[in-house]
């Protein structure tokens, strides 16, 4: 076996890689390493729509209650709920059983601690040494000891009431097309629009267990581009299968990504003041974004790519606003991850606070032109390529100060990424195949 964790939990084909024999012993596993020493403690556990969720939901509760541990089932829900909902009843724990915007065979569990963070490195690497031993030396309690189930019938509801208070804005005037990804916020998102006055037209909005994300959400806008000019709606919101991320659609359907949302956002903050002239981006952020920043004297803190690093810096540094181009956008004074729903609603704030079209708020950014290209490798470690070193350190010669070459390895897959970055898309395009061509003949 693997590596099992990566920058998002563990994921994998459910019941083939991501096994209900695995889900019960990570559940095993996790409820013995976070439960509380001489008190009775609770996890929180919440899923989205796959048809696999409701199997490896058996089985992780399972191994849970074997170490001891309630499980209040929240069913349903966005994984931010599940952060929130940690806090809101100070239990020792939470987990989702979701694969964000991967395809409905896929399938995936993370876990939060009692503070609602996403796990620590040291504590998964822990989980995962654990799991893959051949032994299982955990205390396995019995009698009264063994963990309950118990359903929560009230999840989603004071999901809701958190937003709408978190949220404080009146969005009557506004008509909204939400694209729900036929995933978790399916039940959530368009209640919490039309409850703050929004007219609202919901898309994607039925789960069969099989069409999560299946061209729709955040990574599939197309469908909701065109529902926003058929309806000449004021914006389009698209979120992904678990609602941690949001891509935003502007009123003539143009896209509006997390690199733009954090612009406008962030803005709004620093006008007033409370931005702490500070702000955590990722290596994959637009230049356009640094340079609207800079201009406003805001600090940009840079991470790698995940949003678990961007979470890593911001309480590091004490910024309170953080995010990345994908959507997911942490608002740090009112959730501890990505919450695309929140996210949408202080976008909606600031739509409606200055009295402008969504177009005008997203020209407070000019986005540079990025190429991204993937090659596949069987070996991942470019750097030791001298060839590869200086055609990537020649490229940025010619780009200058007005543009950029990223290259970075998958997290999960075999590939290398290039990106370039800068004014001229021609010449982006014919600097980034010849990285790849380069790294393909020597990596490949």
């Amino acid at each position: 076996m693997g590596k099992l964790f990566g920058t998002d939990g563990v994921r994998g084909l459910a019941n083939r890689e991501l096994t209900p024999e695995l889900a019960y012993k990570l559940g095993r596993v996790a409820g013995a390493l976070l439960k509380k020493p001489e008190q009775r403690t609770t996890l929180i556990l919440g899923k989205d729509t796959r048809i696999s969720g409701s199997m490896l939901e058996g089985a992780l509760a399972a191994g849970i209650c074997s170490s001891g541990v309630d499980v209040y089932l929240a069913g349903v829900i966005p994984t931010p709920a599940v952060a929130f909902l940690i806090r809101e009843l100070r239990v020792c724990a939470g987990a989702v059983i979701s694969a964000s915007h991967n395809p409905f065979a896929d399938n995936g569990i993370k876990f939060f601690n009692e503070k609602g963070y996403k796990l620590a490195d040291e504590l998964e690497e822990k989980i995962e040494e654990l799991v893959q031993s051949s032994g299982d030396d955990l205390p396995r309690p019995t009698g009264s000891e063994l963990g309950r189930i118990f359903l929560m019938d009230d999840a989603v509801d004071r999901y809701v009431g958190f937003l709408k208070e978190k949220g404080k804005v009146s969005l009557t005037g506004l008509r909204v097309v939400v694209d729900c990804a036929n995933g978790a916020v399916c039940e959530v998102a368009p209640r919490v629009l039309r409850e703050l006055g929004a007219q609202v037209i919901s898309l994607h909005d039925l789960p069969t267990g099989v069409n999560i994300n299946e061209k729709c959400g955040s990574t599939h806008i197309q469908s909701l581009q065109e529902a926003v000019q058929k309806y000449e709606a004021d914006v389009g919101i698209a979120h992904d299968g678990d609602g941690d991320r949001v891509i935003v659609v502007d009123e003539k359907g143009q896209e509006v990504n997390g690199d733009k949302i954090l612009v406008i956002c962030g803005l709004a903050l620093q006008t007033k003041g409370q931005l702490q002239d500070k702000v955590v981006v990722t290596v994959m952020s637009n230049i356009g974004l640094k340079k609207a920043f800079a201009k406003a004297g805001v600090h940009i803190y840079e991470t790698r790519v995940g949003d678990r690093y961007v979470l890593e810096k911001m309480l590091e540094t004490g910024a309170i606003l953080g995010g990345e181009q994908s959507g997911h956008i942490i608002f740090l004074q009112h959730n501890t991850t990505g919450d695309g729903i929140l996210t949408a609603l202080n976008l909606l704030s600031v739509l409606q606070e200055a009295g402008v079209k969504m177009s005008e708020l997203a020209m407070q950014m000019e986005t540079y032109p990025q190429v991204l290209i993937n090659v596949r490798v069987k070996d991942k470690k470019w750097e030791k390529s001298v060839g590869i070193r200086q055609s990537i350190a020649e490229s940025e010669k010619i780009l200058g100060q007005e543009g950029r070459i990223l290259v970075r390895p998958s997290g999960t897959e075999p590939l290398i990424r290039v990106m370039a970055e800068g004014k001229d898309k021609t010449q982006l395009e014919e600097i980034a195949g010849r990285i790849g061509q380069l790294i393909a003949q020597e990596l490949g």
